[in-house]
Order: structure tokens, then C-alpha cells, then sequence
């Protein structure tokens, strides 16, 4: 590992120095900001506002400013947002997202992700269907605008942690173009093109872009990690009075999605688990990628790991605008998706455990349930009798998903002289189907794990429960579910915009929500394969093993729910603008979230223990922006009540447990060119203080908890951001980055033994500009940093001794890249 960090250290450094004194540092050409005193914001506003006379925390990042960081995934820019605290360790998607301390099960729970101002899909944090499994971030983004708290609950739905608004390109007058080629230290090859014109002068536009890539993945799976793309394209026709346009997309992507490996503890610092490649190495491994298992009501399940998060997306949308005279207008935004999703993975169920300890536990607490030494492990593939020291028992986890979402947004807008008023309706229907038929299987502890068979040596191969693994499957289909939610979202909004003076505007903002949910699940029972007439190995019956013990059966009965919300946003602000370049804003803000899906299928049975978790949020903010300095100043606190805990175990069940939050902290955003041009620094980062209130209740043990004034679980104190970068010359820029995650608690109890200890991630790069081409090499995790972003959620139990499961970041990579604009 070392090695491999000091050779991508070396290379990156012979490219800065190479030419370093070459050209002179002026009129740079490669600079990584334009300047925010002009820059217009929409995300959260009625109309076009200037950055420094929104009352609202946003960050926005111009398509260049995105091409210089060149992002891994859309969780690896949002990284660059105050406020977001983001885990990026699951891969290019599947990741993370919390918003100003608020915790959740993952995903992107309490922020609604959009794309031109409708969202990707209407609930951002299905399960395990997180909002950025159906976007990619690639050239025919224009800029994203990132919104916290404020606003958020009044233009959107769910949304009171903020808005992530990615806004593409539209074509011009003038044709343009981008092409790039990528490839990395793992494999990658990609492909982005991005061409937008005029069909018509003035009149009709075109813009068509997207990517296809494949890759082996920075952990080594022995398979294409990551393997598809994306194509979108727009149709916009301007006439006298406004425009219209039409668009599509289509994703086609796979992607490996990376969980928790075992670790070893010492003292304060997680280091490598021996014979697991800390960096680099992972349980989804092409060695236990396939899955082929008779059902208990007949046929096989097959599964192949090697098709990870498989999502198939169909976009169609079209916008409408229209001037309606006397100071009125209309804009109208429409949007349909459909989604059918495949999702593979594989999650650990628990921690490691002695080949003997394993062997001898309770089949109740997850054991073989074999007595004494009368154990023997074989290799599936081979049969060969081995005697590992360490044994893990994984879930193969294949859930089937169909959705779909019709969305309209329709707008009526008046403009008079110190002001606007915005009035809108919402109509959202959105439908989830999923299908879960989970696994067990037992491997090597190892990060190319092979599959096992365990026999009890006590008994005879003719014996009733003489092998405790069909072909390295413990538990085979013990989980499965068939279940569907449904929304029917019908929300009035209004907004105001006042300028009481020429530098002190008002905001006030109102949206009311009469939604509807319904849904329903498929009760299971179990059943095994004895009586079935199929054998395990062509000569003895299902009798001999016990994999097929408790297998799951979906049955006739369906359990109905409805859930109706009908609810209230509202916020109200000032701005007060003290010159050009200074402004000052406070803002307070009132939103709520309905209740996510793995609440209501927990709760079928009595939806009375369930509510919309509401929040309240204070900021003040200071704003200075210049042609060379900005910075932002944000202090906030929130309060927050009926928030859920919905994380899925090991085992099937769900925590469901419910409490409150409250936190105060300061978000500080800041960006300077410095020494004519020659140093730009961006920064960003989050102080903040998280803590549970009133949690106090009872576990699934009937014992007790209280947690009240215990640190949010997974929330840091602090996190930051730095990235200086020089530019060397007018068309060379050099950088590094430094992305710094503070301690956290893996669990409500803030217990030592699931302390995550804090972390920092450097980046280097460099480009150079030759006319219209641009070479570029970025790395990753330079110094190959052990860092967690989480435990274990899915599983109650950490490990034993000094062993713990965590997800750390990918190991150290370096992409290369040639673009060419024309």
C-alpha cells in the first residue's frame, strides 16, 4: 500500500514540477471559480436572484468548477457543501447524506435531490433506492445549486435538511461541444461527450449529452465493478413570450456497492483485519458472486452478484413558460419516470468469528450448533478440507424494485414594483414495488473470501442435519418480502418576495400539504425443501442439511395501510444588503418529512405509532462576496421531533425506534484568489453540536435505553474542507485537498467499542490547457487513509475482542483525463 501511494505521490509531483517556471501567472485561464458577486441563483427562490440577495445558505458549482474537481460520484461533490455531512465510502452510488446533523437510517432522507427543479425521484430514501442510485453527475450538467434548510421546505416535499438542484445545459446560438476520455490506476475507461447548438437561430435549441464507462472498481471484486451510462438530451423552442421544451433520459448503469469489512482495533485507530486489504479489498468478491437455490414453492432463485445495483431509468419531461401580460406569468414543469431496478449485495452478518467458535454457537444466536471439535470445513469449488482460523457468515441480499413518479409543478408568478409574489400547486403520484428474497452464506474471512461447507463429523451424510451449508448457503431464502407504497402528494405554495428598501428585502413562504400513502405487505410463512424430492448433491435429500430449515414463503394474505398527512410549512426571512459586496440575512423556517417506507411496512399493524417528523430551523447569516474573496458565516440551530430509526439488521428486522434531536452549529463556506491569481483556496466547513432529546424507551429484549443528551450516531462535531490550488502558469493549475471527518458514535449509546474514529483525506492534481484540450490528473486518498464512515448498522453486534466492522474509504486511485472543447 505504501508503495502504491509514494509511486501516485511521485507521479503527480513530476507533472506539477515538470514545467514550473515555463509560462508566466497571468490571465489563468484554468481558474476554478467564477466569481460569486455575479453569480444568479433560482433553487429555493421565486425568480433569478443574485447570490448575495438570497436569503438562503446555498453553494453552487458552475459546470468548470465541477470539471476541475472531477468528482468520483455525486456524493464526492457534495462533499465541497457546508452542511452536508456525506459518506462516499459505498461506491460511485448507494452512499449517504446527512443535513445539518440530522441522523436517519442513510440515503438522502430529509434533502430532496432534483434535476431542472422536479425531483429525481419524489422520496429521495426508499429502501435501498437512495436518491443517487438513478442520477450521474456528467457533462451535460450546466451547475448545481445546494441548498440548506431555508427555503427548501416550501418548494419541495421532504426536504427540510435543504435541496441538491443539478441543472443541465441547453444549447445556444452558438455550437458547443465537449468530449473527454478517462482512464485510472483501476481500470477505468470512460467516455463523455456533451453537443448543444441552434436547429433554428434564435428560436430552437438542442442539447445532447452523456457517458458510458466501465471499470474493475478501486476494491478488488475480480469482476467490472461498475459497468454502463447515461444519455440526456433537450428540445427548447423560444418564442415572443416565453419557451417551451422537452426532454429525456436514459440510465443504464451497474455498480458494485461496497459494505462493511472487518477491522482490528488498537486503542483509538482501526487498522488492517489480517488477511483483509483495509484499502482495497471487499467481501464482493467474483469468488461467491453466484447464487442458484431451489425455493420452497418450487423453481430456483438465481442471483449474480456481478450485476450489483442494476438500475434501468426512463426520464420524459417538458417545461412551459409563458408571459401572460399586466406582469403576470406561468411556468409549468412536467415530469415522468419509470425505474426498474435490480440490487445485489453483499452484507456482513456481523463480524467474523473462530472457525470453532462458529462451529460450536447456538443455532440461536447464529451458530452451527455443532458439539465439541465435531466440526469439518471444505472449500465449495473444490472440496477440499481446510481449517480456517477465521469463518464469516454474509447476507446475499437481492431486492427487486419497480417505480414510478408523475410529477407536475405548475407556477403562477406577478411581478410588481418592490417585488413578486409566486402561487403554485404540486401534484405528485409516485408507486414502489419491491421484491427481497435474502440469504446467508458462509466464506473465509478474507477479502477474496471463498465459500464453505460445515459438516457436523458426529453424525453420518445420511444423518438429519449432518451438513449445516447447501454449497456454502447457511440459510437459504430466510428472508422475503413483497411489498408496495404508494403517494399521492397534492401541496398549494405561495411565496413573497418585498423590498421594504433598496438594501432590505423580506421573504415569506407557505406551502400546505394534503398527502396521501398507501401501501401494502405480503405476510410469509416458512417452510423447507425435506419432503421436495430434490437432493443436495445428487444423492442425499434435503433431510441431511439444515440450510433449508426456515426458508420463507410468501403467503395469500396482504396486510393494507393507509396514512394520510395533512400539514403546514412555513418560513419567513430577511436580507439586509450593507453594500455591494456585504449582506447579513436571518431566517427561521418551520418543514416537516412523511414517514419513510421502512416505517409504515413496520407499523402496518398500528400506524398510530408513527407521525411526520417536524422541524424547526433558526439561521443568521453574513455574506461577503468580491471578485477575488468570498465568504459565508451561518449560524444555525434545528429541533426536531417523531424522527425514526428504520435501519434493517442482519437478520431481517428493523430497529424501529422513534426520538428527537436538537443542534446548533455554524456552517463557513469560503473561497480567495490570492497573488494575482496565482493561489485560490476554497473551504468549507461544519461545527455542530447533535444530541437525542427525550429518547428513553425499551428494546426488542424488553430492556431498557436512555439515551437522552447522547451524541446523534454517525454525525461528527466538526468537518472540513480545503483545497489550495496554483496556478503555475496560465494553463497549468495544480492542487491538493484535504477533507478532514471528525469522531463520531456508531451507535445511540456512544458506547467506547463503537467509537469512529476521526480521519483526513488528501486529493492532488493537475491540468494543463493547450488550446481547446485539457490534460488532467486527479488522485484520490493519496496516503492510502484508513478512514470509517460507518460501522455496522445492519448489525447489533460489532465484533468480539478487538475485531469491529466498519466501511472505510477506497484506497488510494489516480484517474487521467483528455478533454477537448469545440
Amino acid at each position: 500500500m505504501k508503495k502504491k501511494s509514494i509511486f501516485l505521490i511521485a507521479g503527480i509531483a513530476t507533472l506539477y514540477f515538470n514545467n514550473a517556471y515555463a509560462q508566466e501567472t497571468t490571465q489563468v485561464q484554468d481558474s476554478t471559480r467564477s466569481s460569486s458577486i455575479e453569480q444568479v441563483v433560482i433553487t429555493g427562490n421565486s425568480s433569478p436572484k443574485k447570490k448575495i440577495e438570497s436569503s438562503t445558505a446555498i453553494s453552487t458549482f458552475s459546470a468548470k468548477e465541477i470539471q476541475k474537481q472531477n468528482p468520483i460520484s455525486a456524493a464526492a461533490l457534495l462533499q465541497r457543501v457546508p452542511g452536508f455531512a456525506v459518506e462516499t465510502s459505498g461506491g460511485e452510488v448507494g452512499n449517504n447524506l446527512f443535513a445539518r446533523g440530522i441522523p436517519s437510517a442513510g440515503a438522502y432522507e430529509f434533502v430532496q435531490v432534483q434535476e431542472d427543479g422536479l425531483p429525481v425521484f419524489e422520496d429521495g430514501a426508499l429502501q435501498f433506492a437512495n436518491a443517487d442510485n438513478f442520477f450521474r453527475v456528467d457533462n451535460s450538467v450546466s451547475r448545481l445549486e445546494a441548498l440548506r434548510g431555508g427555503s427548501g421546505s416550501i418548494y419541495a416535499n421532504n426536504s427540510p435538511g435543504g435541496l441538491i438542484n443539478f441543472i443541465t445545459k441547453e444549447g445556444t446560438n452558438d455550437f458547443r461541444g465537449t468530449a473527454k476520455l478517462e482512464t485510472s490506476t483501476y481500470g477505468l475507461m470512460r467516455t463523455d461527450v456533451n453537443l448543444g447548438g441552434a436547429l433554428v437561430k434564435d428560436k430552437l435549441f438542442f442539447n445532447v449529452g452523456g457517458f458510458y464507462r466501465t471499470d474493475d472498481g478501486i476494491r478488488k471484486t475480480g469482476f467490472k465493478a461498475n459497468q454502463g451510462g447515461q444519455v440526456r438530451m433537450n428540445l427548447k423552442y423560444v418564442f415572443d413570450k416565453g419557451y417551451a421544451k422537452v426532454y429525456y433520459k436514459k440510465l443504464d448503469d451497474r455498480n458494485t456497492f461496497f459494505l462493511p469489512i472487518p477491522l482490528t482495533q488498537d486503542g483509538d485507530k482501526l487498522k488492517a483485519f489480517p488477511g483483509f486489504d483495509p484499502n482495497y479489498g471487499t467481501y464482493s468478491y467474483r469468488g461467491i458472486s453466484q447464487l442458484n437455490i431451489p425455493q420452497a414453492g418450487g423453481g430456483f432463485f438465481k442471483r449474480n452478484l456481478e450485476d450489483g445495483i442494476h438500475p434501468k431509468v426512463d426520464v420524459l419531461g417538458a417545461e412551459f413558460k409563458y408571459d401572460l401580460g399586466n406582469n403576470f406569468s406561468v411556468l409549468n414543469k412536467t415530469r415522468y419516470t419509470n425505474i426498474n431496478m435490480n440490487y445485489t449485495g453483499i452484507f456482513p452478518a456481523g463480524a467474523p468469528q473462530t472457525a470453532g467458535g462458529f462451529a460450536n454457537k447456538a443455532v440461536k444466536d447464529g451458530g452451527a450448533g455443532i458439539v465439541g471439535n465435531n466440526y469439518q470445513y471444505s472449500l465449495v469449488s473444490n472440496g477440499a478440507i481446510v481449517n480456517p482460523d477465521y469463518v464469516q457468515k454474509l447476507g446475499f441480499w437481492a431486492i427487486d424494485k419497480q417505480m414510478n413518479n408523475f410529477v407536475n409543478d405548475l407556477q403562477f408568478n406577478y411581478k410588481f414594483d418592490k417585488g413578486n409574489v409566486t402561487a403554485g400547486f404540486y401534484k405528485s403520484n409516485w408507486k414502489s414495488n419491491q421484491q427481497w428474497n435474502w440469504s446467508n452464506i458462509l466464506t473465509t474471512a478474507s477479502d477474496r473470501p471463498e465459500l464453505l461447507n460445515l459438516v457436523d463429523t458426529s453424525l453420518t451424510p445420511n444423518s438429519p442435519g449432518y451438513s449445516k451449508t447447501y454449497n456454502g448457503v447457511t440459510d437459504m431464502s430466510f428472508l422475503m418480502r413483497d411489498s408496495q407504497v404508494q403517494g399521492s402528494l397534492n401541496d398549494l405554495y405561495l411565496n413573497l418576495d418585498y423590498n421594504i428598501t433598496d438594501n432590505l428585502s423580506f421573504n415569506g413562504g407557505i406551502r400546505y400539504s394534503r398527502d396521501f400513502y398507501k401501501g401494502y405487505g405480503v405476510n410469509t410463512t416458512t417452510s423447507n425443501l425435506n419432503n421436495s424430492g430434490l437432493t443436495t448433491d445428487g444423492t442425499h435429500s434435503f433431510l441431511t442439511t439444515t440450510a433449508d430449515d426456515n426458508m420463507a414463503v410468501l403467503g395469500n394474505k396482504y396486510t393494507y395501510w393507509n396514512y394520510d398527512v395533512n400539514k403546514v410549512s412555513f418560513t419567513t426571512a430577511m436580507n439586509y444588503k450593507i453594500n455591494s459586496e456585504n449582506a447579513v440575512y436571518a431566517r427561521f423556517s418551520n418543514g416537516f418529512r412523511s414517514p419513510n417506507e421502512e416505517s409504515y411496512y413496520n407499523n402496518m399493524a398500528d400506524l398510530g405509532k408513527i407521525k411526520p417528523v417536524t422541524t424547526n430551523q433558526l439561521e443568521i447569516g453574513y455574506k461577503y462576496y468580491s471578485r477575488t474573496f468570498d465568504i459565508g458565516v451561518i449560524p444555525f440551530y434545528s429541533a426536531l421531533k417523531n424522527l425514526s430509526f428504520t435501519d434493517v439488521f442482519s437478520d431481517g428486522t428493523s430497529e424501529n425506534k422513534f426520538a428527537n434531536t436538537t443542534n446548533i452549529g455554524v456552517e463557513l463556506e469560503g473561497y480567495a484568489r490570492l497573488f494575482n491569481n496565482f493561489l485560490e483556496v476554497t473551504f468549507n466547513g461544519t461545527f455542530q453540536n447533535p444530541k437525542y432529546k427525550d429518547f428513553r424507551g425499551t428494546n426488542a429484549d424488553k430492556t431498557t435505553f436512555d439515551y437522552d443528551g447522547n451524541l446523534v450516531r454517525r454525525m461528527p462535531k466538526f468537518y472540513f474542507n480545503i483545497s489550495p490550488a496554483v496556478n503555475i502558469t496560465k494553463q497549468w493549475r495544480a492542487y491538493v485537498s484535504m477533507n478532514y471527518y471528525g469522531k463520531r458514535f456508531q451507535d445511540e449509546a456512544n458506547s467506547a467499542d463503537n467509537t469512529l474514529p476521526s480521519f483526513t483525506e488528501f486529493g492532488a492534481g493537475t491540468s494543463y490547457q493547450l488550446g481547446k484540450i485539457r490534460f488532467a490528473i486527479d488522485g484520490t486518498n493519496v496516503f492510502n487513509t484508513i478512514g470509517i464512515t460507518e460501522g455496522d448498522p445492519r448489525s447489533p453486534l460489532t465484533g468480539s475482542g478487538d475485531i469491529r466492522m466498519a466501511r472505510p474509504i477506497m484506497g488510494a486511485a489516480a484517474r487521467a483525463s483528455i478533454s477537448f472543447d469545440f
